[in-house]
């Protein structure tokens, strides 16, 4: 199911005690958990990636409750949870509906998750989470401005998505920062507070280096609204691991639909040049791009060096391998 099927099932009160939630976003992933699992004096018990043991997993569904509250089971992976044991797992939660079971899965490998019949002998409800649409984000700032009391309305909270270029997360992350005001907040009070990649244009950046234009402007923009050089790397990785996806599709499908790449749709002139910039660049050079970028990351998080000038020298390079 989507969204919106489980959002039904939360009005009407006719949700399960255990779910599979996966998809593009990982932030509504992170929010439905939170949402679902939010229950006063439950015995809860949270596994995150390699933290994950089965054996304990399985002993906190089985162990009746000391004083009568219920037992939650809330796993956040990469990886997959080998079918037995899910099934086990899942299993444990049809005998007592007292339990609650989430398996957030964060990876792209979420085929069979996605297939009606995984899960269909349960009432196990399987959820995908596409990144929210603009009409959606902007009532997801809008609940938690609400839930923060902050007062801020709809056109400034779009004003902040687009400084974070959509991105859901940072944005909500931003909130919190607003409840200095004892009064509405502005577009200027969010430019003076907020400084996101989008102000200064990734794209526009990104599209420089792969153009091998001059950057080095952009760079120094971007370090001077206070991105550090991790961030900025990690942003460049997203980038081209979405024309990466673009190319692969094109290669396959013959064009381009950003609604199977992204999944979500985009505006026309978007995904021309997404396509055009895409298409350029080799599959093998994709992946020393990537390897170079992954490298550069690890070095910056390890070495005591000057990481301006190690980034720096990573997007020469880049530049020269396009």
């Amino acid at each position: 199911m989507y969204k919106n099927e489980l959002d039904k099932h939360i009005q009407n009160k006719t949700v399960s005690n255990s779910f599979v939630f996966f998809g593009e976003s990982s932030f509504l992933i992170d929010m439905y958990t939170k949402m679902l699992t939010n229950i006063e004096e439950a015995n809860i018990l949270t596994c995150y990636h390699d933290e994950y043991d089965f054996h304990l997993a399985k002993a906190h569904l089985s162990q009746g409750s000391l004083f009568g509250d219920r037992n939650i089971l809330v796993i956040k992976r990469e990886k997959k949870i080998p079918k037995k044991e899910l099934d086990i797992l899942l299993a444990l939660c049809e005998k007592n509906p007292d339990n609650i079971f989430v398996y957030a899965y964060y990876g792209s490998d979420y085929k069979t998750y996605n297939n009606k019949k995984t899960f269909a002998k349960t009432t196990t409800m399987s959820v995908r989470f596409f990144h929210p649409k603009e009409y959606e984000a902007q009532n997801i700032i809008a609940q938690l401005a609400q839930e923060k009391g902050v007062n801020i309305d709809k056109y400034t909270i779009s004003h902040l998505l687009k400084i974070h270029n959509g991105d859901v997360a940072l944005a909500a992350n931003e909130i919190e920062k607003f409840r200095v005001f004892d009064r509405a907040v502005t577009t200027k009070d969010v430019d003076s507070l907020v400084y996101g990649l989008a102000s200064v244009n990734l794209d526009e950046f990104v599209k420089k280096l792969l153009e091998k234009k001059d950057f080095r402007q952009n760079l120094q923009n971007l370090l001077e609204h206070g991105e550090d050089e991790i961030r900025i790397i990690s942003a460049i990785t997203t980038s081209l691991t979405q024309l990466y996806m673009f190319h692969i599709y094109i290669r396959i499908n013959g064009a381009p639909n950003a609604l199977d790449i992204l999944g979500y749709p985009a505006p026309s002139f978007v995904v021309e040049q997404k396509a055009s910039a895409a298409i350029k660049i080799k599959p093998q050079t994709y992946l020393k791009l990537h390897e170079l970028l992954l490298k550069s990351e690890l070095q910056m998080k390890s070495a005591h060096s000057d990481k301006s000038a190690l980034l720096l020298s990573s997007l020469i390079r880049l530049q020269k391998l396009i």
